[in-house]
């Protein structure tokens, strides 16, 4: 073995100190805390570098958590998981040896931005085979965070992608899952909702970890992770923001994956060859960057922590309260203070702005609809304030902010549809509608601004699409009498061709974003010429109510809206980039 010479001179400085055990000769300190200290050593009997970890057994120490994570680690041989050579208990101390791995932690090259896709993918990968090895082996890693994943500085000498360390929070086949009645082993920000409630957990607990270890590296963002314990702890089990919210373009089936292996609920969660299997999907495929939609920055933000995120026991019945103030369990590697009260870092910054929509709660909104239709109808327009209420009336429905009572304030936007219409652009809402990153959305507000469209005719005596309805009397007339409303107004407008046409809108916004990618040019100018025409072509038809005439009639601005929509279509997507 050719030693480095800052090793030689290491060496050199201590040869007159005694071996360890009779065989390891400690060099230099990696890392020290409340759990112990490792040392980088020299194993004089086989001649190669180790990691010497010393865990005291007195009162003060965990050798509970020291055995636990000796006998884990010893059922376990994989290439992605740093190898354990030896165990043994001398006078007061736990001792085990490692392999030593040069490198650095995951979690500071997510902090400094430096891995690109490819590597997330191959550090994924390697991470889930070391998990479903260890699965298989009745080991339950519990703490799957970037700090518990080493980056080998030469993985093409033999080391991989990755190596996971720090088995000292698993449980094995036939022991108990908690340490302790009520309180369970993990990292709060990392920790599966069932793990941080106190039930039991299995392998899904892992899967739920490394997906958002992964979110994490390729986002920049752990969007669990809040300014303080307790915000991080309120979010916890919440549906977490899709990840291609932050990475459009990356793979659609690999932020499927991922989403669905966050899934707050255990069952609906997958399986780890699942997700191992997108990942590995997208690294045969390889990764597919915009090539005319203009430069796209990878993070959202690179956040700043410390790299000393420690093990934390989580009381259950506080978390869920959302009172709780956490307590550290030893932990090990950490330079950090042992002091509980800077267990966290305060300073953290909140997820950026992009992963927080603007939101009221619902009841808030239909207040305030009412409010209007409240002062229309006391102002004498009671047929306006009938038309009011029917505009308003989608809100009850229309899909909120996920996990939550709030609306957001996109649906506004729908007020475009009218808008448009009255320059002859009422065609180009689909579009517009198709913008929401949620599919639920853009199929409510594609509905939602055909509906709006249809009511704002008669309400503006204007032709904004197909006009009104032939027999409708004019404002003057239907406005001041709920029966003329009701009759001449909003009874012709309830036809085949209403919903037909709703539903037509709905669809489009719902599949403009699978056909317009962002990725070719020439594929994306295909896709949205043909998207465009079909929607021309339907909407003549459909509109009219499928009507059996020779020449149905033609909405408002039909050719010139849909040329908008193909324009908006395409250049919401150039500066977006690909999806």
């Amino acid at each position: 073995m050719v030693e480095s010479h800052r090793t030689l001179l290491q060496r050199r400085r201590v040869e007159s100190e005694e071996l360890l055990l009779d065989r390891y000769r400690l060099l230099d300190t990696l890392g020290e805390g409340g759990f112990g200290t490792v040392w980088r050593a020299y194993d004089e009997l086989l001649q190669r570098e180790v990691a010497v970890k010393r865990i005291w057994i007195d009162p003060h120490g965990d050798s509970d958590r020291a055995a636990r994570e000796a006998k884990a680690t010893a059922r376990l041989k994989h290439p992605a998981i740093v190898a354990l050579y030896e165990a043994v208990v001398v006078d007061d101390a736990f001792y085990m040896i490692s392999e030593l791995i040069e490198g650095r932690t995951l979690s500071s090259l997510i902090a400094a931005d430096e891995l690109d896709d490819e590597e997330i993918l191959d550090i994924g990968v390697a991470l889930a085979d070391a998990l479903a090895h260890a699965h298989a082996r009745g080991v339950i890693h519990r703490d799957i965070k970037p700090h518990n994943v080493l980056i080998p500085d030469l993985p093409e000498q033999g080391h991989g992608p990755a190596k996971l360390t720090d088995f000292g929070g698993a449980s094995l086949a036939g022991d108990d899952l908690q340490t302790r009645s009520g309180d369970v082993f993990g990292t709060l920000a990392y920790m599966a909702p069932e793990q941080a409630d106190g039930r039991e957990v299995d392998e899904r607990a892992d899967l739920y970890s490394l997906a958002l270890v992964l979110y994490e590296a390729f986002s920049g963002v752990n969007p669990v992770r809040g300014a303080t314990p307790a915000a991080t702890a309120r979010r916890i089990g919440r549906p977490l923001p899709p990840l291609a919210r932050h990475r459009r373009d990356l793979p659609r089936s690999l932020t499927h994956a991922l989403d669905i292996a966050l899934d707050p609920a255990v069952r609906e969660r997958g399986t780890l060859d699942r997700l191992r299997l997108a990942l590995a999907h997208a690294q045969e495929r390889g990764l597919s960057h915009p090539r005319w939609g203009g430069p796209i920055a990878r993070r959202v933000g690179a956040r700043t922590e410390p790299d000393s995120d420690s093990l934390t026991v989580v009381r259950p019945a506080l978390r869920r309260s959302g009172l709780f103030v956490p307590y550290p369990s030893p932990a090990f590697p950490s330079a950090a203070t042992n002091s509980p009260e800077y267990m966290f870092d305060r300073s953290e910054p909140q997820p950026p702005a992009e992963t927080l929509r603007l939101a009221l709660p619902r009841i808030l909104w239909v207040a305030a609809a009412l409010a209007a239709v409240v002062w229309q109808a006391t102002s004498g327009h009671p047929g306006v304030a009938l038309l009011a209420a029917a505009a308003a009336a989608p809100l009850l429905v229309i899909p909120g902010e996920p996990g939550t009572s709030r609306l957001g304030w996109g649906w506004l936007g729908c007020a475009l549809a009218p808008a448009l219409g009255v320059i002859g652009l009422a065609g180009a809402f689909p579009a517009i509608a198709a913008q929401s990153s949620r599919w639920p959305e853009r199929v409510a507000y594609g509905a939602l601004g055909y509906w709006w469209l249809t009511l704002a005719q008669p309400l503006l005596s204007s032709r904004l699409w197909l006009g009104p309805a032939a027999q409708t009397p004019a404002r003057p007339i239907w406005e001041t009498s709920l029966q003329s409303t009701v009759t001449h107004v909003i009874g012709p407008m309830l036809t085949l061709g209403l919903l037909l046409g709703a539903a037509l809108w709905a669809a489009a916004a719902l599949v403009l974003p699978w056909l317009v990618r962002g990725r070719f040019l020439a594929v994306d100018l295909v896709a949205t010429v043909m998207w465009a025409s079909g929607l021309a072509v339907a909407e003549r038809m459909l509109d009219s109510g499928i009507s059996l005439r020779s020449a149905p009639p033609t909405p408002n601005g039909l050719i010139l809206g849909a040329f908008a929509a193909g324009v908006v279509a395409l250049g919401v997507r150039a500066l977006r980039g690909a999806v």
